[in-house]
């Protein structure tokens, strides 16, 4: 590592190597005459390009201004603009603002709604990250929830990943979690900083509640190391703003597709220091598969509370509540993927729903010690849980007669975190520092049944054995076996390997110094984890101390361009046993990463280039020598596996009233070190070696036009070089290529847009897997069988959305 990152050093000190000048800092917050945070103010030094944005807290800082006199200015629409003389020194000039509302500019300006549209310069404070991203020695890439509506994207699953490069999704559960992979490796969800992870949730976050979505590529062994080495993503939720961004949307679309929101965001006070935001959505939803439904209704209320100036208290709670007939979604066939058209259930009408549901409580608060320095705490409770049933395929024979097994499905998981962290900045001499450091804790316990409790496989209707070519429905109802419920899921699984209690407790420290009047930033953090998993046996109980360090490069070639390069380690804790008891290890992971940044034309769009090799160590993957032994899915450690990749992405406003989000990646993921020697080189499951998105939106703007408000969006999706299925064998999956168009048209506060999705109506698969049969069932006529789930067939989506402001 250190042969990689000295030269890289040395030969930016050396271009930076003439002393500067002298400069300064100008800093301060903006509040409105109400006290009222001003978030989102333009700040400028008069008759120079030197200026700022007020962050979320109302603060601004304009770095590097040469010593000398300045006039600074700060407007926005719908306040009155301010100016104040400033003389600027070495060291920080303190200018602090409150501005008076304008009501006639208030009532009467229409503010764009494509500024920034799909761009982000900074992570959320969630993140805890303090430099805009431009200046992060790392690939973080943010979806915004103005992307998500112009897609029509109603949760987390439903074409999120199209956004990110080398982001994708399996398809599982009938789309009810979200199963995203990056870089090759499958990401844990974070919501609002903290670790939501569960072995079979948390339930897809509904677009209603979404902020945006943060990616953070690799590692991120800086604050939170108990990810995959491929990074995690992390859901920034709806806060109260203290401004009117009141909405509602109804939409309507293909397969029964029905569904409304509403979002209220609004003062309990007239001081403006209690405040809500309340999102509630319900959506009914038919399916392509025969007889399949989803239905969901989701709420989430906050409030928050500004104890002072410098003390926020922020109280969340977020529930999900789903039906659906049929969760597997799953198609079978005996001679290869995609055989069979979409649209085969295998279940029956006549079986129970599957429900499933989510509770998550988070109390959030933040504390400014002084202009430097703050404090925040966070604790959350989430509990998440299914009760229904399961059908899948016991044996097949060439001809398609199929033996399904019929199981219960029930899971329990409970996840308790709490955070404590603290972030400011000091100067030693000519070096900024910015530090962060902090605890972070939690606890999860899992329960799960997935047993057929001793009845015989499902009965087929009239007593004809269930065909996949030629399938028949109706079971009758004194013939479906009844599931034995009245012990509580804990005391069921205690007795197999679904009951898991894992606890972790964190320590970490970050130093970002920025030398050179802050062109070059140098990062050195470091994680302290320590993490117990409770097992039945001593063989399966497992205790680990691991320090994970962090090394961070990022140079600033002109204001607008920086590169970067990183070292990181990941570490994570994985509960369960193997066939035998054996407990598994935790998953290690480092990743060596190179970066180019660049915003173009004032900061509307960027680009961010990226190469990077992860080494991880300890994956799971399935066990085929146990495959067929109860109770099914049992996995083993492969060793270690090798990621190499590279990275582009391209985001933001590209001409006035044009935004696009294109992205490429190439991935070389493969299996490194194994105790099957045939493992060796072969791909790692579900990798896709070529992966490529667009998405384009033109709105038009012109009063005099009749054609002002009318917009056009379109996208693309291609994923070329697909290995699917439970080991790298199969490799014959067929490339993914999907395009989607629309129109939408807006006046005033109201939008009316319609989208088509996967136009040319292409067969879509999104996971697949192949079943063996052995010698024992092959000479009792059953045959090997294909598994794979299709995305939906040509469909389309209307929304009209009215915002109340």
């Amino acid at each position: 590592m250190r042969k990689l990152l000295l030269p890289f050093f040395l030969i930016l000190f050396i271009s930076t190597s003439v002393l500067a000048q002298q400069t300064g800092t100008v800093r301060g917050r903006v509040t409105t005459s109400d006290g009222t945070i001003a978030e989102g103010v333009t700040v400028k030094l008069k008759g120079t390009e030197m200026g700022a944005v007020t962050n979320e807290d109302g603060e601004y800082q304009i770095r590097k201004v040469p010593a000398g006199n300045y006039t600074l200015v700060v407007s926005a629409v719908g306040l009155y603009p301010k100016e104040k003389q400033i003389t600027v020194t070495k060291g920080n000039v303190i200018s602090d603002f409150s501005l008076n509302e304008n009501q006639s500019q208030l009532n009467d300006v229409q503010i764009s709604t494509n500024k920034k549209k799909f761009k982000a310069d900074k992570v959320s404070s969630s993140l805890r990250l303090q430099s805009p991203l431009i200046e992060v020695p790392q690939n973080i890439r943010i979806v915004t929830s103005q992307i998500l509506a112009d897609q029509m994207v109603f949760d987390v699953v439903d074409g999120l990943t199209r956004n990110v490069s080398g982001t994708v999704r399996g398809g599982h559960w009938d789309n009810q979690y979200a199963n995203i992979s990056t870089r090759g490796t499958t990401i844990p969800a974070f919501r609002n900083g903290m670790n939501m992870k569960m072995p079979w949730g948390p339930l897809a976050d509904d677009a209603a509640t979404i902020e945006r979505v943060e990616f953070i590529k690799g590692p991120s062994g800086f604050m939170m190391a108990n990810g995959e080495p491929g990074g995690i993503y992390n859901v920034v939720t709806k806060k109260p703003t203290g401004e009117n961004h009141s909405s509602v949307n109804f939409s309507a679309g293909g397969y029964n597709l029905g569904r409304a929101a509403i979002d209220l965001d609004g003062k309990i006070t007239k001081d403006g220091k209690l405040l809500y935001r309340l999102n509630v959505a319900a959506q009914s939803k038919g399916s392509f598969v025969k007889y399949n439904y989803n239905d969901k209704y989701v709420i989430a209320p906050v409030i928050s509370y500004q104890i002072d100036s410098n003390t926020l208290i922020t109280a969340e709670y977020t529930t999900q509540h789903v039906k659906a007939l049929n969760l597997g979604n799953y198609t079978f066939s005996p001679n290869g993927y995609g055989e069979i058209a979409p649209g085969l259930l295998m279940g029956d009408p006549s079986l129970e729903p599957n429900r499933l549901a989510d509770h998550n409580f988070t109390l959030y608060f933040t504390h400014k010690l002084n202009k430097d320095w703050k404090i925040n705490a966070q604790a959350a409770y989430v509990k998440s849980g299914l009760v229904g049933t399961s059908v899948w395929v016991n044996s097949m024979t060439a001809s398609g007669d199929v033996i399904r097994s019929y199981n219960i499905s029930e899971e329990l998981a409970i996840n308790k975190a709490a955070q404590f962290s603290i972030q400011g900045e000091v100067r030693t001499g000519a070096v900024l520092h910015r530090v962060m450091g902090g605890l972070d804790m939690g606890n999860l316990k899992t329960w799960g049944d997935f047993s057929s409790s001793g009845t015989a496989p499902l009965a087929s209707a009239n007593d004809v054995p269930f065909n996949v070519y030629n399938p028949v429905y109706g079971i009758p109802f004194n013939r479906i076996p009844v599931f034995d419920r009245s012990r509580s899921i804990e005391q069921r699984s205690g007795s197999n390997q679904y009951a898991t209690n894992l606890t972790y407790t964190g320590a970490y420290v970050q130093d970002e110094l920025r030398f050179l009047e802050e062109k070059l930033r140098l990062t050195l953090a470091g994680r302290f984890t320590h993490a117990v998993s409770v097992g039945k046996t001593n063989a399966a109980q497992m205790s680990d101390n691991v320090f994970s360090p962090r090394i961070g490069l990022s140079y600033s070639v002109t204001n607008n361009t920086s590169v970067y390069t990183l070292y990181d380690q990941s570490f994570l804790p994985q509960a369960g046993t193997d066939y035998y008891g054996n407990a598994f290890k935790p998953v290690r992971g480092n990743n060596i990463e190179f970066g180019v940044k660049k915003d173009w034309f004032d900061g509307k769009w960027n680009t961010t280039a990226a190469v990077y090799q992860i080494t991880k160590k300890n994956a799971l993957t399935a066990d085929l020598d146990n495959v067929d032994k109860a109770p099914f899915n049992w996995q083993i450690q492969t060793g270690e596996a090798k990621f190499k990749g590279f990275e582009l992405d391209i985001v933001g406003e590209i001409t006035e009233g044009l935004n696009v989000n294109l992205n490429y990646a190439y991935t070389d993921a493969k299996i490194s070190k194994d105790a099957n020697p045939l493992r060796l080189g072969t791909y790692v499951p579900n990798a896709v070696k070529h992966i490529t998105n667009g998405w384009l939106s033109y709105r038009y703007k012109n009063q005099n036009s009749v054609f002002n408000g009318f917009g056009v969006s379109g996208g693309y999706q291609f994923q070329f070089g697909r290995v699917i299925g439970s080991n790298s064998r199969e490799s014959n999956f067929a490339d993914f290529i999907r395009y989607d168009a629309g129109v939408s048209y807006e006046r005033g506060k109201m939008t009316l847009s319609v989208l088509v999705n996967n136009i040319l109506d292409r067969r879509l698969l999104t996971a697949g897997s192949y079943t063996a049969v052995n010698a024992v069932q092959a000479a009792a006529g059953y045959v090997g069988y294909y598994a794979y789930i299709y995305e939906m067939p040509r469909n389309a989506r209307v929304t009209l959305a009215y915002k109340f402001k």
